[in-house]
């Protein structure tokens, strides 16, 4: 049974036998929630069988699918995420808090309670229709992960490119997904035309760690076989180290991203590990349960970057941190990112192909 407690009870583990590929061990409330579920044995001692944890899909219409932003620290100014929540279940991820917003957990709900947004492709084009509408690149991928499992069943990303495609407007995905392999058939023209350029994440080339860290996430070599299939489709591709996480996966960087050109990135970035609102915890407990003798120097590293806490907004610092670790992983990164002939960004896309296509029964034009 449950009975309803104050959030400032302590969280709860849910047994590993439930939650097998999941990275969060526990379910806690989200921070607007002022009561939590927490179990409590009912007195009867009966054995009882819990089944695994599965993940839900649910359906929300869209009334807008473009969201703006004016973030200072992004280089785009919209984007669209298809899907609430990631099966992906990356602990780190600075998404997780999204999921308070609708009464969710940013702990195991978050990687098991998606939203799907079934009429997204329809509403883009809508949108895309409009006489005031301006092109300029789409992101996808800056939230949670356009190529989660998910979308394997569901095709959602695969319906937007086409939209996109036939509207020529350019594109930029971020993704830890081998997915998108199956798009290369829509990609690759794109690519042809200047409209589309993709971020593959790759966090540590550690099998064992990165099935700890990001439990659904395709493997690290898988990952580098997909820059590889990209590139090779002569689709352009920035290889992501995000995030760097201080005394556990710092050392690889230059490793990644050796590795990554040579699989035929031609760009790289970096991103620290940051932790906002519920994810600290979360990655503190994980960081407990599977690497209990670093936890003091990873988060020694945190707090250091961010004035003795788990972590800072600031506009401009929050990406990287600050401080002499932050500087000294900086000037690796550099010097490594010359040495391979990295660059810091991709190309920009091409703006000026867009045009809304005509639909059935539009005068055409003669000229």
């Amino acid at each position: 049974m449950f009975y309803l407690c104050s959030m400032s009870s302590l969280e709860h583990h849910i047994p590993a036998e439930r939650r097998k590929g999941r990275a969060a061990a526990s379910n806690d409330a989200g921070r607007f929630e002022p009561y939590a579920r927490v179990p409590e044995h009912d007195g009867w001692d009966i054995p009882e069988d819990l089944p695994p944890i599965r993940t839900e899909l649910r359906e929300e219409r869209a009334t807008r699918i473009i969201t703006r932003n004016r973030s200072p620290d992004i280089s785009f100014d919209r984007s669209i995420n298809p899907y609430r929540g990631c099966e992906h279940g990356c602990i780190y991820c600075f998404a997780r808090p999204t999921h308070a917003y609708m009464g969710l957990s940013p702990a195991m709900d978050f990687e098991t309670k998606l939203i799907v947004k079934p009429d997204a492709p329809e509403r883009l084009a809508a949108e895309l229709s409009r006489k005031s509408y301006k092109p300029a690149m789409i992101a996808i991928g800056t939230n949670t992960d356009p190529y989660q499992p998910v979308e394997r069943d569901r095709g959602l990303m695969r319906d937007i490119l086409h939209v996109l495609s036939d509207f020529n407007h350019p594109v930029g995905i971020v993704t830890k997904g081998t997915l998108i392999e199956r798009d290369i058939d829509l990609l690759a023209p794109m690519a042809q035309r200047g409209l589309v350029r993709v971020g593959l994440s790759v966090t540590s080339l550690d099998a064992k760690l990165a099935r700890k860290l990001e439990p659904r996430v395709p493997a690290p070599q898988r990952r580098l076989n997909t820059i590889k299939a990209l590139s090779d489709a002569g689709i352009p591709v920035r290889v992501m180290i995000a995030p760097v996480i201080p005394a556990l996966t710092d050392h690889e960087l230059e490793k990644i991203l050796a590795e990554a050109a040579q699989a035929g990135a031609v760009a790289a970035s970096w991103i620290m590990l940051r932790l906002p609102l519920e994810v600290a915890p979360l990655f503190r407990d994980w960081l407990h349960r599977h690497y209990p003798d670093r936890m003091v120097r990873v988060m020694g590293h945190i707090r250091d970057m961010h004035g003795g806490s788990d972590y800072a907004a600031d506009w401009g610092k929050r990406m990287r941190g600050q401080g002499p670790y932050a500087k000294l992983i900086g000037a690796r990164f550099r010097a490594a990112q010359a040495r391979l002939g990295l660059a810091d960004r991709l190309d920009p896309l091409d703006i000026t192909q867009f045009r809304v296509p005509p639909r059935p029964g539009d005068q055409l034009s003669l000229f």
